[in-house]
């Protein structure tokens, strides 16, 4: 009876565990786990190349996510790189925003962990979207902020591109992420 007890008790802790998981924060985790190595282990084959600008498929994508690539940015002598997932498009507004409201919710108190360092958690405030913007974002930070992660950025944005609704998960470094299209052009 008391191995049966413990047997059931265990069963039910591991249960549980997976009520703080998902497959959309799996796959974060391990984009930012490549964030020091400049994302060169989830990096694919070469997308396009243009003289400051070079796009990579991303070996890990957002379950649903429609694309997921690599950039990789030459600026003033140095790279810089971005993690771009689309995770939505849709002509409608109202199931646009609802699926922003469901990544936040998957992404907002992620615990992440990266060898050799405690756990961070990422956290953000919400901000509803509204159709007069076209770009509604919310920005996650990972707490407690160290040195080596000090410039990753975590961006969850509602975008109308051509008429449509995309929602987009972006890691990346700096201040500002990158805007691939516009990069890409220059």
């Amino acid at each position: 009876m008391l191995t049966l007890a413990l047997l059931l008790n265990a069963v039910w802790l591991f249960s549980q565990e997976d009520v703080f998981s998902n497959k959309t924060n799996v796959a974060l985790e391990k984009v930012i786990r490549d964030y020091p190595n400049r994302f060169h282990n989830i990096r694919g084959d070469m997308i396009s190349q243009h003289a400051q600008v070079s796009e990579y498929k991303s070996t890990i994508s957002v379950p649903g996510a429609s694309y997921c690539s690599i950039w990789k940015y030459n600026v003033a002598n140095n790279e810089v790189y971005n993690w771009n997932c689309t995770t939505f498009n849709s002509p409608n507004f109202m199931q646009a925003r609802a699926k922003f409201k469901e990544v936040y919710d998957q992404i907002e108190n992620t615990i992440i962990k990266i060898e050799g360092q405690k756990p961070f958690i990422l956290n953000a405030q919400y901000r509803t979207p509204t159709e007069l913007h076209n770009m509604n974002s919310v920005s996650f930070e990972l707490l407690p902020i160290v040195e080596e992660m000090k410039n990753l950025k975590i961006e969850l944005s509602l975008e109308k591109e051509l008429n449509i609704w995309k929602v987009k998960l972006s890691v990346y470094e700096g201040e500002r992420m990158l805007n691939s299209s516009t990069a890409a052009i220059q």
